[in-house]
Order: structure tokens, then C-alpha cells, then sequence
């Protein structure tokens, strides 16, 4: 009797809810991902570090690379740390080596295009091969290329033109932003306290949004911004410096030569190592 009851629990226990032994689901990392903005920038890494170790545990399958591409792109948003940058591209790597996707068109999808983006903007490495990677590698070069050779003119909200070839002599960071996203909004308070101590060295920061002048205006108004708002009416400059996500930020150094990017909020710290590569250098008392 007690052997056919034993039995029959571990029956039960085989045939449990993964919920209910404690495995992650679909669902339970999805809310996990939900509420990573939410978790203190101090406990962010590890908790997700721990998203993309879950993540692995699921059975391959388009849900699971779409949980694997959605926590890369929450992954970079500040200094989480490399160990964890390539955790979120190891597992994002390995949703796709399990169920690789079809090319759209002469496009990479974008999962590729987002690994390829940590390789060459976070410095991580992956062991993965596959054409289309290496196709969404030469687009990221090839867009670079182009961000280097472009040039604008724009009006600031006080109705000043602004050219990016004229400011050639100054380090100029090109901030591509909004008032909707989040982490646009949380790295302004660096850029702005930067630029305040930085400008007379010759750093010109242009922050550049679409959006209407009127709703910046009332956005920036209360906060003290410094750094001028450029207004990139219709996108056009997005569109030619191939900005697919906010925030974004572009580095040039005296010459006029692209030196650094970052595709998504940085902190203080970051920000200082990438316009150090332009040669800004740090005061000392």
C-alpha cells in the first residue's frame, strides 16, 4: 500500500505545473522582463542575469527567442556589467541556434541585428556562426560609414541653426532622444551636469528629437536642460545617422571622425569613457 502511494505521488509530482515546482514559465519570465525598470539599479544585473538563466531553461522555440531579444534590449539600458551583457547574448545566441528565422528579404531579422549590435557597440563575444550574423555585422559597419559622412543643419527651440560640420574644433555628441522613453529621460540629468563642466573644453552636446516643438518645450522647460534641442522635423537625421532605438548617442572627435556610440542610456561613468576616446579630458582640482 504505501509503495502504490508513493507511486502514485511521484506521479502527481512528475506530471506537476512547472509553476508549481518552481521551474520558469513563459508567463512568469515575461513578468519578470515586465518589471526590470522597476528593480534598483544595484540589483538590477543579478536579477537579469537570472531572466537570461531562466530563459535557457525553456524549450526552444520562437516564444523563447522572443523572451531572449526582449531582455537584450533591457539589458543595456545603463552599466549592468559585461558578465551580464553576455549572459543576455549568450541566451539570445542560443534562442537562435536553437530556432534560427528566415532573412527578410536581404535583411537579417532583427535578433540577429541586436547580437551583432552587442558585439560591436559592448565589446561581447559570441561563439555563434551564421551568414546572417555576419551580414548584420557588414550593416552595422556600413551604417557607421555613413553616420561619418553625414552632416545637418537644424534649428534649436530658440530658433538657432545649428551645422554638424561647423562645429569641427569642438568634441560633439549627437544625442538622439524623447520625452515618451524612459531612459532617455533618466541618462539628461548626466549629460546635462557633463555638459555644464565640460563646455568650455570645447564638448557641444545636440540633443535631437522628432517629436513636436511645442511638447518639448513643455518638457524641458521645468527641468534646466542646458545642452541645446535640436528639432529633426520628419526624422530626416535619425533616418540618416540609422537610429532604430532610443536613446542614441554618437561621439565625433575634433576632426570630425565618429569615435564612439552607445545604443542605449549610459551612465555617468560611460559616458566619460566614451568621450574620453575624443579626447575629453577629466578636470583635476
Amino acid at each position: 500500500m504505501r509503495l502504490q502511494i508513493c507511486a502514485a505521488l511521484g506521479a502527481a509530482l512528475l506530471c506537476a505545473s512547472p509553476a508549481l515546482l518552481g521551474q520558469a514559465t513563459e508567463s512568469s519570465i515575461n513578468k519578470q522582463i515586465g518589471g526590470l525598470r522597476d528593480v534598483p539599479d544595484a540589483q538590477r544585473p543579478a536579477a537579469t542575469t537570472k531572466i537570461a538563466m531562466d530563459i535557457r531553461t525553456l524549450p526552444a522555440g520562437l516564444p523563447k527567442l522572443k523572451l531572449a531579444d526582449a531582455l537584450v534590449h533591457l539589458s543595456t539600458e545603463g552599466d549592468p556589467g559585461r558578465d551580464t551583457l553576455q549572459a543576455a547574448a549568450d541566451t539570445l545566441a542560443q534562442a537562435l541556434t536553437e530556432n534560427p528565422l528566415p532573412p527578410k528579404g536581404d535583411q537579417p531579422p532583427m535578433p540577429y541585428m541586436d547580437l551583432a549590435k552587442l558585439a560591436r557597440y559592448e565589446g561581447i563575444s559570441t561563439s555563434m556562426k551564421d551568414p546572417l550574423l555576419d551580414k548584420a555585422a557588414a550593416i552595422l559597419a556600413a551604417d557607421d560609414a555613413d553616420v561619418e559622412k553625414s552632416d545637418f543643419t537644424l534649428k534649436d527651440l530658440n530658433g538657432k541653426k545649428w551645422t554638424l560640420s561647423a562645429l569641427k574644433g569642438n568634441i560633439v555628441v549627437v544625442n538622439f532622444w524623447a520625452t515618451w522613453c524612459p531612459p532617455c529621460r533618466k541618462e539628461m540629468t548626466d549629460l546635462d551636469l557633463i555638459y555644464t563642466h565640460y563646455k568650455q573644453q570645447g564638448l557641444v552636446i545636440l540633443s535631437l528629437t522628432n517629436e513636436d516643438p511645442f511638447k518639448v518645450s513643455q518638457f524641458i522647460g521645468p527641468t534646466g536642460y542646458h545642452p541645446p534641442v535640436l528639432l529633426d522635423g520628419g526624422g530626416k537625421t535619425g533616418k540618416a545617422f540609422h537610429v532604430d532605438g532610443l536613446p542614441r548617442t554618437f561621439v565625433f572627435n575634433r576632426e570630425g571622425k565618429l569615435v564612439a556610440e552607445s545604443i542605449d542610456m549610459r551612465t555617468q561613468g560611460q559616458f566619460f569613457a566614451m568621450f574620453a576616446k575624443a579626447g575629453l579630458e577629466p578636470q583635476t582640482k
